[in-house]
């Protein structure tokens, strides 16, 4: 699936851009660490997204709107030999992972600020061994909802850039947008969704860390669902 790669929306899939102001030692951190992390997307990606790493690595996998970090931080250091590539363009989600990375340095880590869909018609063929959407803005308004990430065209992205038998993994507190990216994933020939009850979907996955969003919707009594997908 080299060809063409599909248009991009109009809309942006995430919201704000920053919010309160960073306290100077949060700014000193974005301003130091990001630089020598982001990919940069001016550059022809490597023919083996491995080489984008400082250290060696076995296997490349994304995750698309890390939050606070808390899961990437925990994964990258529970898998030195996977990279990870975090994308996050909520300018205080970044500040607060990178403040963390000063001080816990990660050289299996890579970062981008920016749209996602611009990093995924970036990366090479079959290049990832794993993509993870956690806990994404719902838009829940009718009105919104092309602004989800989980969509024929972001699927078709995942599917040219993932290994086949890839995991593609989707957490999410909000039904309607769980029976979304059931709904869609289902449709789609190259995704095999991975349960056979429900505790398949209720329990989380192994070695989750919890993130702070999470912590809040379990707080307001909604349910978190916890949702599997292979690349055929």
């Amino acid at each position: 699936m080299s060809g063409d790669r599909p248009s991009r929306a109009t809309e942006a899939f995430f919201g704000r851009r920053r919010g309160k102001a960073l306290r100077p030692a949060q700014q000193a951190a974005l301003d130091e660490t990001l630089p020598a992390l982001k990919v940069d997307l001016a550059s022809a990606p490597p023919r083996h997204l491995e080489e984008l790493f400082s250290a060696p690595v076995d296997e490349v996998r994304l995750e698309i709107g890390f939050g606070g970090g808390e899961h990437l931080l925990s994964r990258s250091g529970a898998m030195p030999k996977t990279g990870f590539i975090g994308v996050e363009p909520f300018h205080n989600g970044m500040a607060k992972l990178v403040s963390a990375l000063s001080v816990n340095p990660r050289p299996n880590l890579r970062l981008y600020d920016d749209d996602a869909t611009q990093l995924l018609d970036w990366l090479p063929d079959a290049s990832l061994a794993g993509i993870d959407l956690l806990y994404p803005d719902p838009w829940p308004k009718k009105r919104h909802w092309k602004r989800r990430f989980v969509s024929q065209v972001n699927l078709d992205r995942f599917v040219r850039v993932m290994r086949p038998t890839a995991e593609f993994r989707f957490a999410s507190d909000i039904d309607t947008y769980v029976n979304w990216t059931l709904l869609a994933c289902r449709a789609h020939p190259a995704f095999d969704w991975q349960a056979s009850s429900a505790d398949d979907w209720r329990k989380p996955y192994p070695g989750w860390p919890g993130t702070r969003y999470e912590a809040k919707a379990i707080r307001e009594e909604r349910v978190p669902a916890y949702l599997t997908f292979l690349r055929s």
